[in-house]
């Protein structure tokens, strides 16, 4: 039986762990795999990219959630579904046209995360007030980047070094397995320990019904005040990171000749999962406590600043083509502080300045959906990019991608008092 009040360090940290998991290893753990099956890199970005998009679309059918269930509801069944697509994923890979079955699974994948994101974002902001919000902030960024860490550190390194004895094939059906169980052990652990969320609207009962609040959630949406100002801003805090986000894996690979750095499959999870981990928990903790102590309108700019300035490290990597592993680490180390400090900003505007009214969860979907969607755009060009200019040339365009985000978080007006 669930306990009438779960303390939120019991949930908070595995549910966005249970977000972050899916959504990374589709966007970036993936690139690896397939670079490793000899897939081509602009195939790889436009595909990798293109199968996100339901994160991006997740707000056209978060009003139909409300017909059934509860919150809580959706989140384990999705983890559960999440799950057995994974080990679909892996069981496809010996196939002959293995790149088409993934895929096509990765899109399942994605929905089902999606639909997670939508309930599982609903638990938190039904369960948690605004003082709660802004405490948990730094460990919700945490843990969903910590799944970020751990598949593209741990499950990357422990590919590398599972193909020394098992192969290329063998070693990433493992991955995949590995990311199967992990799912359906979270959805287990939420089936008792993850609160409700609330039960849903009563009076959503048809698709018409559906219909009708969706139109209702887009008008009130777009009705908004400030509203424009805040896609903008939206979109443009992370267009570089949507550039960069595909190609850095592909560049740390890529042959010192072809102007990459050679790395190991190995050394590249080794570097994002261990020094890397510690420094974007770090980062995600300490911002946390940054804005609690200042306000958000306060420090807004500033974790602007520390999310963006940090890609000079690639273009400082591809001109100098380091070999030596640690000056590297210290470059990634670097980038992911700022990484997981700056992120946080972006999280808590959109849950306390697009999310509050009478549809914040949906609200917050489209907000999340919105950040996606300028991920993933930049995210489908940047192979053909990388291809076209050189390593060299396109983080220098990555630098000039950041100039817009530092513009419009300088000017982008704030609706809500934050308290300070």
């Amino acid at each position: 039986m669930q306990m009438k009040k779960t303390n939120p360090v019991h949930w908070v940290p595995t549910v966005y762990f249970a977000m972050g998991l899916p959504f990374v290893v589709l966007s970036m753990v993936s690139v690896l795999m397939f670079s490793d099956m000899e897939v081509s890199d602009a195939q790889i970005a436009f595909w990798t990219s293109l199968i996100m998009l339901p994160w991006t679309l997740k707000p056209l059918w978060s009003p139909f959630l409300e017909m059934f269930k509860t919150k809580k509801y959706f989140v384990v069944i999705t983890q559960i579904v999440t799950g057995t697509a994974f080990a679909l994923v892996a069981l496809s890979l010996p196939l002959p046209d293995f790149f088409c079955y993934a895929i096509a699974l990765m899109g399942i994948i994605a929905f089902s995360g999606a639909t997670h994101d939508i309930a599982g974002d609903g638990v938190y902001l039904s369960e948690l007030n605004t003082s709660q919000q802004a405490k948990y902030i730094g460990w919700q960024g945490a843990f969903y980047n910590l799944a970020k860490i751990l598949a593209n550190g741990g499950l990357v390194y422990l590919a590398g070094s599972l193909k020394e004895t098992f192969g290329v094939l063998h070693s990433w059906m493992i991955i995949m397995g590995i990311c199967a169980l992990l799912m359906i052990s979270l959805s287990i652990y939420h089936m008792r320990m993850l609160p409700s969320g609330g039960v849903n609207d009563s009076h959503i009962m048809t698709i018409k019904d559906s219909l009708r609040a969706l139109w209702e959630v887009i008008c009130s949406f777009f009705a908004k005040k400030h509203i424009y100002w805040y896609i903008v801003f939206i979109i443009l805090y992370r267009f570089a990171e949507g550039y960069a986000m595909k190609i850095v894996p592909l560049f740390l690979k890529a042959p010192v000749e072809n102007g990459g750095l050679g790395l190991p499959v190995k050394d590249i999870g080794l570097i994002y999962g261990t020094f890397g981990a510690a420094a974007f928990i770090l980062g995600s903790v300490l911002a946390g406590y940054y804005i609690s102590a200042r306000g958000l309108r306060k420090t807004l700019f500033s974790l602007c600043c520390a999310f963006n300035i940090p890609f000079f490290v690639y273009f400082l990597l591809a001109l100098y083509q380091p070999s030596n592993l640690p000056i590297v680490s210290i470059a990634i180390i670097f980038e992911y502080l700022g990484y997981g400090f700056g992120f946080v900003g972006l999280t808590l505007f959109m849950m306390q300045q697009v999310a509050p009214g009478k549809h914040q969860m949906a609200h917050y979907a489209f907000a999340t959906g919105i950040m996606n969607l300028g991920v993933m755009i930049p995210g489908m060009m940047s192979g053909y990019l990388s291809d076209w200019l050189g390593y060299q040339h396109f983080f220098v365009w990555v630098l000039i991608a950041t100039i817009p985000a530092f513009i419009i978080t300088w000017l982008v007006p704030f609706t809500y008092d934050d308290g300070k």
